[in-house]
């Protein structure tokens, strides 16, 4: 009897190449640094107003730096040997503004760090919001482009205006000179951009067909414009004011709206999955600031609630990632 080959069928052979290409590094993985910056400065801040342990918020903060290493690595690697996925996926008008939690990650880098060294948290600091400022400029240019179908306007356009948000949020300590006016340019051009998006998804959102279930998660991005606008206000104007919390509970409202609609067991694992950690972070942290101007035993209960909830959502999903990253899903074409 002849020996069967030993070479796989063409089929097979396709099947294993595209499940081992880093040709399908998906961008929004950039998202689980945005969650775990978020969650190491939530943490920071639960040191010194609930006396956590400090070294948790600094072996976060290790990982989150840690994990952005590795994916910029990854994805300069797809960049090199890749180059039309990489214009494919920045050209595409949902994944194209995944490119903004890059310019996020960065700028939550910088406040990670800046304990640490405060001369390279201005240089990080500077790289970010000079590539999120231009993602601003991309944005506004793709929307006035005209002919964008109203199926695109998914809670993922938020992102390049939350970016914009995130350079007061992470820069109001900065020294610079010339970092207060660029503060107040960025809160100006997030704060518009973040309305004017939030308004045409929102028109499509209760017009439309429903988000396609893998889709589902990024809809926790609906609250990250309230709770990063009052992390970014109250850094502006150095108080806790009846605006900003305005802007803590309409947060609170959107995310008690969303959760049940997110954290649903039909919902299917996905890298998207991370899209839901920055928005959480930005409230947890913005909980807990809040909590902090005005000390009750109420608002203490629900900063904790969130950074406890946040921490094991977290979790989850690193856990979840490694996992599927192990037998191959993550690169699977």
């Amino acid at each position: 009897m002849q020996a069967p080959p030993l070479t796989l069928p063409a089929g097979a052979v396709r099947q294993a190449r595209a499940q081992g290409s880093i040709r399908h590094l998906p961008v929004n993985l950039f998202a689980s640094v945005m969650g775990l910056s978020g969650l190491a400065l939530a943490w920071r801040l639960a040191h010194g107003s609930l006396g956590a342990p400090a070294l948790i918020g600094e072996v976060i903060g290790a990982l989150a730096l840690g994990v952005f290493v590795l994916l910029a690595l990854g994805y300069g690697v797809k960049a090199a040997r890749h180059p039309e996925a990489v214009r494919a996926e920045f050209a595409h008008p949902v994944s194209g503004n995944f490119f903004g939690t890059i310019a996020i990650s960065i700028l939550l880098l910088s406040a990670v760090i800046a304990p640490y060294g405060a001369a390279a948290a201005r240089t990080v600091w500077t790289a970010g919001l000079l590539l999120t400022l231009g993602l601003g400029l991309v944005v506004v240019s793709r929307l006035l482009r005209g002919g964008t179908d109203d199926a695109h306007m998914v809670p993922a356009w938020i992102i390049p205006g939350v970016a914009s948000l995130d350079i007061p949020v992470t820069g109001g300590q900065m020294p610079m000179a010339w970092a207060g006016e660029v503060n107040l340019l960025a809160a100006g051009v997030g704060t518009v951009l973040a309305l004017v998006l939030l308004t045409l998804i929102v028109k499509r959102l209760a017009q439309h067909a429903p988000l396609a279930p893998l889709m589902t998660p990024s809809l926790m991005i609906l609250v990250a414009p309230f709770a990063v606008g009052f992390l970014a206000y109250t850094n502006l104007v150095g108080e806790v004011d009846r605006f900003a919390a305005l802007l803590f509970y309409f947060a609170l409202f959107m995310f008690v709206v969303l959760a049940p609609r997110v954290f649903r067991r039909s919902v299917p694992f996905s890298p998207g999955w991370w899209a839901i950690s920055f928005p959480m972070a930005a409230l947890a942290n913005a909980a807990l600031k809040y909590a902090q101007s005005r000390p009750t035993w109420p608002l203490w209960a629900i900063a904790t609630l969130l950074l406890a909830g946040l921490s094991v959502a977290l979790a989850v999903l690193a856990v979840r990632t490694v996992r599927i990253a192990l037998d191959g899903r993550l690169l699977a074409g």
